[in-house]
């Protein structure tokens, strides 16, 4: 975990967020108040698996359930 002053991070703000990708990063003010700045990952679709590719587009497999559900009634 690395650690930097509030002016610290200000002035190298491009450090601090690259440094954040791979860990935390922990900034203090002068109070010692301090704040973590942790990497935020996007959450990923259930639709995407590992093993399977393909092309099929978000409309698509909304329309392949919505006939699924049609067939069903």
């Amino acid at each position: 975990m690395k650690r930097y002053t509030y002016s610290q991070a200000r002035h190298r703000l491009s450090e601090v967020l690259d440094t954040a990708r791979k860990e935390d990063v922990i900034i203090t003010r002068r109070g010692g108040e301090a704040f973590r700045v942790t990497r935020r990952t996007a959450p990923k679709s259930p639709f995407d698996v590992p093993c399977i590719r393909t092309k099929a587009t978000t409309h698509d497999i909304l329309q392949a359930v919505k006939q699924s559900r049609r067939q069903t009634r």
